[in-house]
């Protein structure tokens, strides 16, 4: 597993250019990207063996939740997406999943995650990709919604089978950690089973039933999760991809692009070591 940076994460907004220096002296050894097909897969593989950084993930550039039409236009651009990105090496694409509906059933829900990211996993693998689904573990995040959804490990990877055979784990710490997960949970899996992994930290003095999903903090800064026995577990099952910091912290984002590529590079080492 290698250590990667995805700038808008801690707040930067610049372009992918101008992130590859700030992610090399920050000590990480990749950065996400978001592919556009109008560039070629040379120019991407050169700018990133300029810097000698690997390429991680991207979001899954189709909105599977919005209406027939507008997600089949997203599916019928994907299979350019997915062949630019495999001529990149980027072969991991990922999505959130929110843990409720406030329409659908469990049971309809999940068909309906099915059948809408099926024909997605399916084009991903045709072109030699992986989709990671996220499961949101927080408990305020499912208070004042109808219909509970997956939010758990366990349920996720139920739902990965239902997608496709090359879907597997978002594994967040956050979300581990709010779900109530175990290092025993993650040491159970299998490297194949998990396709990305975001790592942060928690406020500490706050219940995890109290916890608020968009205030976190960097990897290590707290302790509240034990980073080091989720990424030990990591390396114990051989996972090979990137880790991503996902601190969503206001005040790390309101600093300059390179102070806040800096602490949060430096926040990686030392959970790292």
């Amino acid at each position: 597993m290698f250590t990667c940076l995805s700038p808008g994460n801690i707040g930067i907004k610049l372009s992918w250019e101008q992130c590859l220096p700030l992610a090399k002296e920050s000590g990480f050894e990749g950065m996400d990207l978001e592919i556009d097909v109008a560039r070629s897969a040379s120019i991407y593989r050169e700018k990133f063996a300029e810097f000698g950084l690997k390429v991680g993930g991207m979001v899954l550039p189709v909105d599977f939740r919005a209406n027939e039409a507008k997600y089949k236009a997203g599916l019928a651009a994907l299979p350019a997406i997915a062949a630019r990105a495999r001529e990149t090496d980027l072969t991991r694409f990922y999505m959130w999943i929110w843990p409720f509906s406030d329409e659908m059933t469990m049971k309809e829900n999940l068909e309906f995650h099915a059948d809408r990211l099926g024909p997605c996993a399916r084009v991903l693998a045709d072109h030699g990709c992986r989709l990671g689904l996220e499961f949101l573990g927080p408990k305020t995040i499912r208070i004042g919604h109808r219909y509970p959804f997956v939010r758990t490990m366990e349920q996720m990877l139920d739902l990965c089978e239902r997608v496709g055979l090359n879907c597997g784990l978002l594994l967040d710490s956050w979300h581990w950690h709010m779900s109530l997960g175990t290092v025993e949970d993650v040491l159970a899996l299998r490297n194949e089973q998990v396709v990305y992994v975001h790592v942060n930290d928690a406020p500490a003095g706050i219940p995890v039933e109290s916890q608020q999903d968009m205030v976190r903090r960097l990897p290590g800064d707290s302790g509240v999760i034990d980073i080091n026995r989720f990424l030990g577990a990591l390396r114990t099952i051989g996972y090979d991809g990137p880790v991503v910091p996902e601190p969503f912290d206001k005040e790390l984002a309101k600093l300059p692009p390179e102070q806040a590529a800096k602490l949060t590079g430096a926040a990686m080492r030392t959970c790292w070591e």
